[in-house]
């Protein structure tokens, strides 16, 4: 059965579409058919796969304002088994033109029931807020939401207010959504700061912290500005050893639930 996964933090800068291109792109790797959702209007995750953001269409807006069927708008990537469903600057109306919409917190869910099975995986790349696009990507999110948590002073800040937007969307949206794991990134070794926000996310989420910490690393900023994911622009580097070490611990941590 498809996994589907919303990564999602409202504070921006803490490796979010990092996070789900390079997931996405070992997991790939690993044979699995991945379908990358970009629901961000800035469209970060579809220009770091290198795809032109401003000239795409039709996108995962259209999708939202049933302009569109799911399988009109996915484009695949050169990597074996990764497909994207892009965004574009025009996804940032949607929250306006959906307002009075019927049904407009399952869009994104209805759109994606047309795959039927296709994919093994959808990671589904939100918005720095928690609007309308991402009470869409959290009422899609079956198998929960993967919230990557910086390693830098206040990382527990907005933390108490998302975990309230997902017990409100678990309460009147989505039943079944749950925290599946905070993933620590942009980690610093050679700082007692990084040890303690880590030490203090494990201690507030007992038994939800990936056992993999990514590191701060050169690369994996350069990477998006290539189009490509970690796992081509540098396959060697520590940010690509530690994601590929946390998709495997993704992968068997779902094989064992």
């Amino acid at each position: 059965m498809t996994k589907i996964y919303a990564i999602v933090n409202q504070k921006g800068g803490v490796g979010k579409t990092t996070s789900v291109i390079n997931l996405g792109a070992f997991l790939a790797d690993g044979g699995r058919r991945t379908l990358i959702v970009d629901m961000d209007p800035q469209a970060n995750a579809t220009s770091s796969l290198g795809l032109d953001k401003h000239g795409l269409s039709p996108s995962v807006y259209d999708l939202l304002l049933e302009a569109a069927k799911v399988g009109e708008v996915l484009y695949e990537h050169e990597i074996p088994n990764l497909t994207m469903l892009p965004s574009n600057p025009a996804l940032s109306g949607a929250e306006v033109e959906l307002v009075n919409a019927i049904g407009r917190e399952y869009r994104l869910q209805n759109g994606l029931t047309e795959l039927n099975g296709r994919f093994d995986y959808v990671l589904i790349d939100c918005p720095p807020s928690l609007g309308l696009l991402t009470i869409n990507a959290l009422s899609a999110a079956r198998d929960g939401v993967i919230i990557p948590v910086q390693c830098e002073y206040l990382a527990l800040e907005g933390l108490a207010q998302l975990v309230h937007t997902i017990e409100l969307v678990r309460k009147y949206l989505n039943p079944q959504l749950a925290i599946r794991g905070l993933m620590m990134t942009m980690y610093d070794s050679r700082t007692n700061l990084s040890r303690e926000v880590v030490e203090e996310v494990r201690k507030h989420f007992p038994g939800k912290v990936f056992r993999t910490i990514v590191p701060r690393n050169i690369r994996l900023s350069e990477a998006p500005s290539y189009g490509q994911p970690i796992s081509i622009y540098a396959p060697n580097s520590p940010g690509a050893l530690a994601y590929r070490v946390l998709t495997a611990e993704l992968v068997k941590g779902d094989r064992q639930s």
